[in-house]
């Protein structure tokens, strides 16, 4: 199939993990990543290599460097959630605006989460006990 280019300017994607949530803006540039207002390269080693997972596979199937900086402000829920939900929305921004069925695939093969969300979720709390799971010992005395 051919690349279709669309222009990705004033487009907002998202991606959520937990209860993180990542919006990305997507600028003309050279294929920085701003997360929180802080570049890519001033986060820890992990969570350096999670952001650019996205981009490093772009680059290897379609053979070129992005054309945009990613600026990703997330929210909530803790820190490692939030760099999951902020790699979710870098894979999506950059399957839309390059269209190819050859990206969507190698981010399959890659890991399935990278651009499909995970739907786990926090069990709820029965009524009468005190977790989702324990219930009250019994006394016989």
């Amino acid at each position: 199939m051919a690349k279709k280019i669309k222009s990705p300017e004033q487009m907002i994607f998202a991606g959520k993990r937990k209860t993180a949530v990542a919006k990305l803006r997507v600028v003309s540039g050279n294929g920085a990543i701003y997360f929180n207002h802080l570049p890519h390269t001033e986060l820890g080693l992990f969570h350096k290599l999670a952001l650019t997972e996205p981009l490093r596979i772009y680059q290897q199937v379609l053979g070129e460097e992005p054309k945009y900086d990613f600026h990703v402000r997330a929210a909530s829920g803790g820190k490692e959630a939030q760099i999951q939900a902020a790699r979710l929305a870098i894979a999506r921004a950059l399957l839309e605006i390059s269209g190819s069925d050859i990206l969507k695939k190698a981010y399959v093969n890659y890991d399935r989460n990278i651009i499909v969300q995970d739907s786990r979720r926090k069990e709820a709390y029965k009524p009468g006990d005190s977790k989702a799971r324990a219930r009250r010992q019994k006394s016989y005395r």
